[in-house]
């Protein structure tokens, strides 16, 4: 069977997963069609402003669409903030105090965050005598419940942490209902602080996001998701206004909170990019489907499952040595749209603790909507693939990856 045929049978196997992606997207688009309509939203709103950005109608018009789109309280939606780890980290840093305690329930954060969190002399949550407790995740990847009841009966903990994505982890990102069972777990143990959810790659892939089942704040990146490959920075903060109001001081300053912040480049991308964004998101939902299925029916094995609707766009493939895995890499590289031509090599990227290999041929730098895949030089080496702008470049992607393995 060549690389076409092999294609033609996987998607005609994943035909049911591919209708019910479809109907997802409807439904979010109808969600963030309703939030631009009812906030009225207007050729003005994508107008800049300079200066202290006061008034700035485009900056809090885009918060109130993002809030009522993910079921809301308020959020904070800023080119600011530079990358999803810049987010969590303002509003980590918005919410907890000194002396205050973190647990989090989804096992070890990603690699990114872990410096955040515990670093030493670099200003750290731990530099301010904030701690943080971390559940590790049962041998099947899932929340240990009953340790995170103990946890949180015997810890005075003021923050439950839920990492929503795998990360680097072979695990599978949690789906909606999982993490509604979370947040009721730990309030029927007495829990009243703040629930807090990174929300990275998992953005309308699901009818309902985490604020709709119990979290208070969840964060994430726009060159991923909500970004729909149209925003050229930024990230969001969305969630119970009192917690917002904490983390807008962070954001800026304690005197002026949310009434300021300017961005003179206007705001249309950020605007039309989060309206796309439903229907992007479905496109790299059904790309990342095909090559599992493809990968799957070679013998390589990868994660998630295909018996199911991924929980969010990345998914994992498992190699056995390290030119495998750089192979792999290479080839999506190869049919980017931008730096086709570039040989890869794995570098120290800031934030790892080990050497981190990337094809990221893409308009907005790094950004993981857009078909790219990563990894880190370590056993086991898996690669992480995820984006896609349209579902016929990620099909094109696998065609050329199939034809070097076949």
């Amino acid at each position: 069977m060549n690389a076409i045929e092999l294609i033609a049978a996987q998607e005609e196997r994943l035909k049911k997963h591919f209708a019910r992606i479809d109907e997802i997207a409807v439904s979010n688009q109808e969600k963030v069609l309703n939030a631009f309509k009812k906030e009225q939203i207007a050729l003005r709103h994508f107008n800049g402003s300079t200066g202290y950005g006061y008034g700035d109608e485009g900056r809090e018009k885009l918060g109130r669409i993002f809030a009522l789109s993910f079921g809301a309280e308020a959020a904070i939606v800023s080119p600011a903030i530079l990358s999803g780890t810049h987010a969590l980290t303002v509003a980590l840093f918005g919410v907890l105090r000194p002396n205050q305690k973190v647990l989090c329930i989804t096992g070890m954060p990603y690699d990114t965050i872990r410096g955040v969190i515990w670093g030493e002399g670099n200003g750290s949550l731990k530099d301010f005598g904030i701690s943080c407790d971390v559940v590790p995740l049962s041998e099947s990847g899932k929340v240990n419940f009953a340790a995170v009841e103990a946890a949180v009966k015997e810890n005075a903990h003021d923050m439950i942490y839920i990492q929503r994505s795998r990360g680097y982890d072979l695990r599978d990102a949690f789906t909606i209902d999982e993490i509604g069972e979370m947040c009721s777990v730990v309030r029927s143990h007495g829990f009243t602080g703040c629930i807090f959810v990174d929300n990275c790659y998992g953005e309308f892939v699901e009818t309902r996001e985490p604020t709709e089942v119990g979290a208070d704040l969840i964060v994430g990146s726009l060159i991923k998701n909500p970004g729909g490959g149209l925003a050229p920075t930024g990230g969001y903060i969305a969630g119970k206004e009192i917690f917002l109001k904490l983390v807008e001081n962070r954001l800026t300053a304690p005197s002026v909170g949310g009434e300021i912040g300017s961005y003179a480049y206007g705001y249309q991308q950020y605007f039309q990019g989060f309206f796309l964004a439903p229907h992007v998101v479905a496109q790299s939902l059904k790309g990342g489907l095909l090559i599992g299925a493809c990968l799957g029916a070679l013998g390589y094995e990868n994660f998630p499952a295909l018996d199911h609707t991924p929980a969010d766009i990345t998914r994992a493939v498992r190699f056995e040595t390290e030119r495998q895995l750089t192979d792999f890499i290479q080839s999506v590289q190869e049919c980017s749209p931008v730096d086709s031509f570039v040989k890869l090599e794995a570098w120290d990227m800031p934030g790892y603790d080990c050497k981190v290999i990337m094809a990221a041929g893409t308009f907005v730098a790094g950004a993981s909507i857009e078909l790219s895949a990563d990894a880190p030089i370590r056993e086991p080496y898996v690669a992480y693939f995820q984006g896609g702008l349209t579902y016929e470049h990620c099909k094109l992607t696998v065609k050329h990856i199939l034809s070097k393995l076949i």
